[in-house]
């Protein structure tokens, strides 16, 4: 077994979207400070008796998740076609991908991403800004790699 690094330069993100992008597609030209980040998730739902007495329950919960790209990016081309393409049809179409984070032996599964918020244009500044995006996943698997 490999001793566990926090290094995230080798770290690899591919996704594909069905009627889209059909083949996996590698996504690359991070911002340089973060490059995504999911939200946690409610994993129960909670309530209080008058009584005191708590009852709890499993409950299934999306996975936002944000992605930042630098304006020059490549990806950056993929979320613009993502959008048009469901703006000029009215329709949604969904992503699959798989995140591996090599430095600490991991794999994720993303399953069913709905573009949930779309940046048009990067922020002009003294230079252009980052661009982000949110994907909502329905549901994010680990794996070991």
């Amino acid at each position: 077994m490999a001793l566990r690094t926090i290094t995230s330069t080798n770290s690899v993100f591919t996704m594909t979207i069905p009627g889209l992008f059909g083949s996996p597609i590698q996504l690359d030209g991070y911002a340089a400070d973060t490059a995504f980040a999911a939200d946690a998730v409610a994993t129960a739902e909670t309530h209080m008796g008058v009584d005191g007495k708590l009852s709890a329950g499993y409950i299934h919960a999306p996975v936002k998740m944000k992605i930042h790209f630098a304006a020059d990016s490549l990806s950056v081309d993929i979320f613009d076609q993502w959008f048009n393409t469901q703006k000029a049809e009215r329709e949604l179409y969904f992503a699959d991908a798989t995140i591996d984070l090599p430095g600490v032996e991991k794999s994720y599964t993303l399953t069913k991403g709905a573009l949930t918020n779309y940046k048009n244009f990067p922020d002009v500044k003294k230079t252009l800004a980052d661009v982000e995006y949110e994907i909502t996943w329905e549901s994010v698997t680990q794996n070991l790699i």
